[in-house]
């Protein structure tokens, strides 16, 4: 059975004050540390951590409380591995007409919109993209592949000189089509030996000041 939050928090302010004092905390120091509202609940946290081996008191000791050795091997790894980012998912906004707000309890983990892959990011500069909403000082996140079906955003390397973001396109002619998402701008065509594919795109990142 996992934790609950509250048994997390009881454990990691344990480890983490046996950490910075060489002893473990008080019973008034869990109760203020953690702003439990009682003794009693304290209690109640030690006894249900204890009865799972999260936690072992030392019988006749002051300071006696000991975090199991699993918990602590679990902390470390917890520690070395990236965490990804996550933030609330606090509900929807309209963007037409009016929706109504629910605040929900869900996040979002940035996580899910870099794929599984080789994933890299790239600020934008220039104009070319700005039909698809892909401004100049926009983030683009790219999974790195050398390959992509027609229609997708890609970054591409031109005659080993030029990279450039453009939606690719194969002509019934052989050649590559990189069409910019700028009505004033005119497309590149390239032979596919002249054209080195780096990534696609996976999400645009934008930051408003």
């Amino acid at each position: 059975m996992a934790l609950t939050k509250r048994q997390k928090d009881v454990l990691d302010f344990i480890a983490d004050f046996v950490e910075q004092n060489g002893y473990s905390p008080s019973y008034e120091e869990l109760a203020h540390g953690l702003k439990l509202a009682s003794l009693a609940t304290v209690h109640k946290h030690i006894q249900a951590l204890e009865s799972r081996n999260y936690l072992r008191r030392l019988f006749n000791q002051s300071r006696s409380l000991e975090v199991s050795a699993k918990y602590m091997q679990e902390r470390r790894r917890n520690r070395q591995a990236p965490r990804p980012l996550e933030i609330p998912l606090a509900g929807r906004i309209a963007a037409g007409a009016p929706v109504e707000a629910i605040e929900g309890q869900d996040t979002l983990q940035f996580a899910d919109f870099a794929g599984k892959g080789d994933t890299f990011a790239l600020q934008v500069s220039g104009e070319s993209m700005i039909e698809d909403h892909i401004q100049s000082g926009d983030y683009v996140l790219v999974q790195r592949t050398s390959e992509a079906r027609d229609g997708e955003i890609v970054v591409a390397l031109v005659q080993g000189l030029e990279t450039t973001l453009k939606r690719l396109y194969h002509e019934p002619d052989g050649r590559i089509r990189l069409q910019p998402s700028n009505s004033s701008m005119q497309p590149i065509y390239v032979n596919p030996a002249d054209l080195q594919l780096q990534g696609r795109v996976l999400a645009v990142l934008r930051k408003y000041k």
